[in-house]
């Protein structure tokens, strides 16, 4: 005797509903950390403050299920939306950070201090979310840094605990980053690549998160 149509093909599809369910993760996403960076630039105004926000998100289905990050000050009402599309991807040590170096107020003011919300969603829509502070000193703790080259010499002068050069290419990317060890000496002995055609100051402080970055200069 043959089986209605209906009788056969239900079965199969109910049981291909139910792989399918089970086979996705429902689990919520998972930030283990968070910060925002505050970085200095030289203007002609002076020290200008720019800001970096990442958190270190993980979901059960690999980075690639993330969706959307936020970003809120719930007391001033703030808030930053960025999606895979925008965000900056950065995989260090085996854990994978995720963000933006494009936070900003309008017209240029400081970024509040205080207690920040961050949400994580993934592809499924499942979300989860953490606090973290962000309390930088509202005035620059060490003076701006600056790097000079004078003929065939360099000089470093920052007071910030670690500094790095970073060199760049005809093009403008980065192809060389380098702890610096000595603050002055000759170009020659840096013994860049032949492609790094500038160099810039990078200084930091990690103890309270917060970095200065100087224009490039040539050296060739």
């Amino acid at each position: 005797m043959k089986l209605p149509y209906y009788k056969v093909i239900f079965p199969i599809l109910l049981l291909i509903f139910f792989i399918n369910f089970f086979s996705c993760s429902r689990s919520e996403p998972r930030i283990n950390h968070g910060f925002i960076q505050l970085v200095y630039y030289s203007s002609r105004d002076g020290v200008d403050e720019r800001f970096s926000f990442f958190v270190m998100g993980e979901d059960d289905d690999g980075s690639e299920n993330l969706s959307e990050l936020f970003l809120f000050h719930d007391r001033e009402g703030l808030r930053w939306n960025f999606d895979s599309e925008d965000w900056i991807v950065h995989i260090e040590d085996g854990k994978t950070w995720i963000g933006s170096r494009n936070i900003a107020m309008s017209g240029n003011l400081n970024l509040p201090r205080g207690q920040y919300r961050a949400v994580l969603v993934n592809k499924g829509g499942e979300r989860t979310e953490r606090n973290f502070t962000f309390d930088s000193p509202l005035v620059p703790p060490y003076p701006f840094p600056s790097f000079s080259v004078n003929e065939d010499n360099y000089l470093v002068e920052s007071l910030y605990p670690i500094n790095y050069f970073l060199g760049y290419d005809q093009s403008g990317r980065i192809v060389e980053t380098r702890v610096i060890s000595e603050k002055s000496g000759r170009i020659v002995d840096l013994r860049f690549p032949t492609s790094v055609r500038s160099i810039a100051l990078w200084a930091e402080d990690p103890s309270i998160v917060i970095s200065a970055f100087t224009d490039a200069v040539s050296i060739r």
